[in-house]
């Protein structure tokens, strides 16, 4: 089953996109690989072969209106009318032409849209709002799309983030040593799989948040991120600000926890750097770098771990990385998802949405309650039929126990 991923996160700068095949292992060895619909068959093993891929930046106007969205200020509802239908048509534009240039036609689509709201009271999510308007996708390609994927999780008692634990607990199903799989977006998230135990996932605080935010300023608006960690390498760390940081409530709770822009914003920010006024733009970045690092090397220490497979945006930056491996301390081993397995930082997330497919159309759950604290697992979306009747496969008993990267 081929099944196209499609990914926007938290920082707001383009859409992932993966186009992967997905087959389940033949049941024995006599047996032929099974059609994509199985016919009732229970794989434990689910190879995946990533047929093609690509990062499509947003237009400026688009990127900025979708940062306007995920600031805390009252705006008119028409901006998030348009940004839905905009946005419903750059996913569809994009993964077409992917489609187009390396002669694919997918099963599936499964677009997870921007999270412009992912309001907490209390350690609960109380609503979560992914905008992206999936009906332009499914009557561009003619396809089916699964979208609002978080939803179902939300209602369940979850905190309907971070999905990836899934993804992680199945890459790593047998793994030896406890081993942290971390995601460096806007916000970052890990998860944690210990041999024996069920795995955890939860958000960590910010990666980029901060960081992008001061990027902008620093450079007039002409970087929206901090290239090659340039700007943090030019400054020192505040040890008074970045005290201060680490205050926030969100960093005691225990997992699974997860938060957004709502709480890491410009305006958060600069509620503590009102009382820093002399601090230099580049010593506050440094200093925002650090605060990531610290709070991600928090985690991994409480939780034992051992080794620290990092992917998303965030690993393109040098000076977060380095400072990252000087917190978790020569006693872990900090590595990438491209040396792990093979699979390149920026596709993983959007494989993910790929992977939620594939088990949401053979009616398998895409959740699980040790990730998201939800009071039962939950199969993932809502589907949007493409041009004919939407004719789902007999429902499997029992979801993968492994999943497989070839290629």
């Amino acid at each position: 089953m081929i099944i196209a991923g499609l990914m926007t996160g938290t920082s707001a700068d383009g859409l992932d996109l993966v186009i992967a095949e997905f087959r389940p292992d033949p049941i024995s060895d006599t047996e032929p690989t099974p059609s994509f619909d199985l016919v009732g068959a229970d794989p434990t093993t689910l190879t995946v072969r990533i047929l093609a891929e690509r990062e499509t930046p947003f237009d400026d106007r688009l990127s900025a209106d979708i940062l306007r969205l995920l600031e805390p200020a009252d705006l008119p509802l028409s901006l998030v009318s348009s940004v839905d239908a905009r946005l419903g048509r750059f996913c569809a534009d994009a993964l077409s032409e992917l489609c187009a240039d390396h002669d694919l036609t997918p099963d599936l689509v499964v677009s997870h849209g921007q999270t412009v709201r992912h309001d907490i009271t209390d350690g609960q999510v109380t609503s979560t709002l992914q905008l992206g308007q999936p009906a332009f996708i499914a009557e561009r390609l003619g396809v089916a799309v699964l979208s609002d994927v978080r939803s179902r999780d939300v209602a369940a008692g979850g905190q309907g983030a971070p999905l990836v634990g899934l993804l992680d607990s199945l890459l790593l199903s047998d793994v030896e040593a406890p081993t942290a799989v971390l995601n460096l977006g806007g916000i970052a998230n890990i998860t944690v799989i210990a041999p024996g135990e069920d795995p955890i996932a939860f958000d960590t605080g910010p990666a980029n948040a901060l960081i992008d935010i001061l990027a902008r300023r620093i450079t007039d608006g002409r970087q929206s991120y901090d290239r090659d960690g340039a700007l943090a390498a030019a400054g020192t760390v505040d040890e008074d600000l970045l005290t201060a940081l680490l205050t926030e409530p969100f960093y005691g709770r225990p997992a699974p926890k997860s938060t957004g822009k709502e709480l890491f914003h410009a305006a958060y920010l600069d509620s503590f750097l009102e009382s820093h006024p002399r601090l230099g733009e580049h010593d506050q970045i440094a200093t925002v770098t650090a605060l990531t690092a610290h709070t991600i090397a928090e985690a991994v220490r409480d939780h034992n771990v051992t080794t620290v497979i990092a992917s998303g945006g965030g690993t393109r930056n040098p000076e977060l990385m380095r400072r990252l491996g000087e917190e978790v301390g020569d006693g872990v081993t900090l590595t990438s998802t491209d040396q792990a397995f093979g699979l390149p930082e920026g596709s993983k997330e959007a494989l993910l949405m790929a992977l939620l497919g594939w088990l949401s159309w053979h009616g398998l759950d895409g959740t699980q309650p040790s990730l998201t604290g939800a009071i039962g697992p939950r199969i993932a979306g809502r589907f949007t039929p493409g041009d004919g009747p939407l004719r789902l496969p007999e429902p499997l008993h029992r979801r993968p126990a492994r999943l497989r990267l070839t290629d």
